[in-house]
């Protein structure tokens, strides 16, 4: 009898993760809002489900703009997919927003908080018209859903590409 072959499913190799500014205080900035784990301890989760996950991790915080759009446009051709936290610049930053276009790549939009249970210019998104899914108010457990559902969607995409 004969065997078939089975040809492994390819993975994403890496996911750029952003956090945008002001992230580096969290844990320490209004807890009653983002909560008491601090980005270390978010990292240090997504490492671990990034490891279950076979995926690798880039992970980059920064509170400027440039500096954000730089890493988002050198991410084009060396990861498959971004799970961005755009922070505060999510309801101002058009070149975030252009940025995430011009690299092409499928990116994940999370928040810490709902948004949306907050106040009225936190409501609208520029970033969420250019992702392919948007994540809130799970506190630190938004960057895992986020990691998980850019993953399956990456590992889709694949399959049905070989």
């Amino acid at each position: 009898m004969a065997t078939r072959s089975r040809r492994p499913a390819l993975q994403p190799r890496r996911i750029l993760v952003i956090h945008g500014p002001n992230l580096n205080l969290v844990g320490k900035r209004e807890p009653a809002v983002y909560g008491n784990e601090t980005l270390a301890d978010i990292e240090a989760r997504l490492s671990e489900l990034a490891d279950e996950l076979g995926v690798k991790l880039e992970i980059f915080q920064s509170n400027s703009e440039g500096a954000l759009v730089d890493r988002i446009q050198s991410a084009r051709g060396q990861v498959d997919g971004i799970l961005i936290n755009p922070a505060a610049y999510t309801h101002t930053s058009i070149a975030l927003r252009d940025a995430l276009l011009a690299a092409g790549l499928p990116a994940v939009e999370v928040h810490l908080s709902n948004v949306h249970r907050r106040e009225e210019f936190r409501h609208h998104s520029l970033i969420a018209p250019v992702a392919v899914g948007q994540i809130l108010g799970f506190g630190g457990e938004s960057y895992l859903l986020g990691l998980r559902a850019l993953v399956a969607l990456l590992r889709g995409q694949r399959s049905a590409r070989s």
